[in-house]
């Protein structure tokens, strides 16, 4: 089984990819967690950009997504809503189908647990234009029991999968 894991956050070292990184390690023998950082080279949602000749960036991306049976999300919340850089990369596959219908797990690595929730209620809106089935979508606070709560939400990611795609 493969994972496709995003970050939102545009930082090399942010505390999302950490817990993309966590859960790639944690993962179990059968379950692959890729960890995708193309985000940063999506142009800006536009097909006309596409009339003329496919973007490679945007075809990495896609392709990587048909490659995944399901996506896990960490993402921080900007100004109350999800970053710029996310929404633009689903925004870059709603038409084109490879997000449609697919097991994705959402949540972000905070400071505190009344951190980061607007943000992933945000998130959750353009996966519901693609009737994503959703995983979690709680914040995980980082601390003692961060590494369990990353590992529990790939648990039930890689159970939803199991049962909407019969792996």
């Amino acid at each position: 089984m493969r994972i496709l894991a995003v970050s939102g956050s545009l930082q090399a070292r942010s505390a999302n990819l950490a817990l993309l990184e966590v859960a790639r390690n944690r993962a179990p023998p059968q379950v692959e967690v890729v960890i995708f950082d193309g985000l940063r080279r999506l142009p800006q949602f536009d097909l006309d950009l596409e009339a003329t000749a496919p973007v490679l960036a945007v075809e990495e991306w896609r392709s990587a997504l048909s490659a995944s049976d399901g996506l896990l999300i960490a993402s921080p919340e900007y100004g109350f809503s999800l970053p710029g850089a996310l929404k633009n990369a689903i925004d870059w596959v709603i038409g084109s189908g490879e997000l449609e219908r697919k097991v994705v797990a959402v949540t972000a690595s905070v400071s505190h647990p009344d951190r980061g929730r607007r943000g992933l209620a945000s998130l959750l809106e353009p996966l519901r234009a693609v009737s994503a089935t959703i995983v979690g979508g709680e914040p995980i606070v980082r601390g003692a029991s961060f590494e369990e709560e990353v590992s529990a939400l790939l648990g039930a990611l890689v159970a939803a999968i199991r049962t909407e795609c019969g792996h």
